[in-house]
């Protein structure tokens, strides 16, 4: 077991034997919602996305990545969710231009993330949280923002997410601007199960000074809640993208340069 599982494994274990009030419950996997935990609530969440299919002209035949996430989350106030992550990423892929395959192994360093719920959806007309997450592993760092909005209309909810990221890569010596917005809408199946659609735009913009790419992803969302766990899956496949540095994907219709042709996310929360 490497450091990084140990250290998680020792933060978990620490959390056992506190009691709590029921799980998030997320509906969605790419869109938060804006209901936080209850005051000394723990919740431990896994992540898994699975990112495939770039382009061979791009230099990327048989691309799949592996973005691993790890998340201590805590319930300080009724308001203040507060959650520690622990990132890593794997890719690999056929480099076209020598027939090499190419797989890679990183650890992506410890996120804080912060949210901050100003309007209650049990209260208001729509729900209202701020986000702030902060990301660092020593030659990347990243701070991020989002505004959160959604409500429950008896079976159906849904939440939309405004998002905003710099990114410093290379040592910190690279900056990427990220402009982005998710939305899902969900339909619970009963007492345990929600089926629903999420969409996400994601925009690159390199250094703040021009539009390197734009890409558009719409797929379905399964979940399943339990007293004391939850699971969420959604497939989101690319169904527009455009690039504008020079089209080095040769796909008139997706950008298959900066973003993938398919994505799948699991997530799995458990409380303690």
């Amino acid at each position: 077991m490497n450091r990084c599982n140990l250290f998680w494994a020792g933060l978990i274990a620490g959390c056992v034997g506190v009691s709590s009030t029921q799980a998030d419950e997320r509906r969605f996997t790419y869109t938060y919602e804006p209901e936080t935990l209850p005051a000394g609530a723990f919740e431990v969440e896994n992540w898994i996305t699975l990112r495939t299919q770039r382009s061979k002209a791009a230099g990327r035949d048989n691309f799949n990545r592996w973005d691993l996430r790890q998340e201590l989350e805590y319930g300080v106030s009724d308001r203040y969710t507060t959650a520690l992550y622990l990132n890593e990423r794997a890719d690999s892929y056929r480099d076209p231009a020598t027939g090499v395959n190419e797989s890679d192994f990183e650890w992506k360093g410890v996120s804080w993330e912060n949210r901050f719920n100003v309007l209650n959806p049990a209260a208001h007309k729509v729900g209202l949280t701020l986000y702030l997450e902060g990301r660092y592993s020593g030659e990347e760092a990243e701070i991020e923002q989002k505004i959160i909005l959604g409500q429950r209309h008896g079976a159906w909810k849904w939440a939309l997410n405004l998002e905003h990221a710099t990114e410093w890569e290379d040592n910190l010596r690279e900056t990427e601007g990220e402009f982005g917005a998710s939305l899902g809408v969900a339909r619970d199946l009963g007492k345990h199960w929600a089926l629903g659609l999420e969409c996400r735009n994601q925009t690159l913009m390199p250094a703040y000074r021009q539009v390197e790419s734009t890409a558009l992803f719409l797929g379905p969302t399964l979940s399943y809640r339990h007293e004391k766990w939850w699971a969420a899956l959604t497939v989101l496949p690319q169904v527009r993208g455009w690039n504008f540095d020079g089209n080095p994907d040769g796909d008139r219709n997706f950008d298959l340069a900066h973003q993938e042709r398919l994505q799948v996310r699991l997530l799995m929360g458990f409380n303690f």
